[in-house]
This record gives structure tokens, C-alpha cells and sequence, in this order.
């Protein structure tokens, strides 16, 4: 069962999710349970891969035809 308070972690673990922002992965000193925190750890030496950027879209032409009544 989870303590659900903020404790200290175990074998913490610099991670970085998929949208590239970094977290911490570890376990519970007190419960044992995993933990995760999102956010800190600066995780320099690990990067995550690029994305592509887009390309824009480009806008559709405007057909002139007679207005509806």
C-alpha cells in the first residue's frame, strides 16, 4: 500500500519522457513503491532526439462563384 506522502527517494533515476521534458523515476525509502517526479534533475548529458518540424500548411484558394440567395 502507498504512503502517499512526499518522502525521500531511492536509486533515483534521471529520465526524460517522450515530449522531452525531464523526470525522476525511484522507489519509496519508507513503502517501497515506485515513484515519479516530473520536473528538476537538469539532465544534461542525456538528450532526446529532435523532432521534425512541421511544414505549415498552406492555405486554400478562395473559388469566386455567384453568392446563394
Amino acid at each position: 500500500m502507498k504512503c502517499k506522502a512526499p518522502r525521500e527517494m531511492a536509486g533515483e533515476k534521471q529520465v526524460i519522457m517522450k515530449n522531452g521534458r525531464n523526470a525522476t523515476t525511484g522507489t519509496c525509502t519508507v513503502c517501497g513503491t515506485k515513484m515519479f517526479k516530473i520536473g528538476g534533475g537538469g539532465g544534461g548529458k542525456i538528450k532526446a532526439k529532435a523532432k521534425p518540424k512541421a511544414k505549415p500548411k498552406k492555405a486554400a484558394k478562395k473559388v469566386k462563384g455567384k453568392k446563394k440567395k
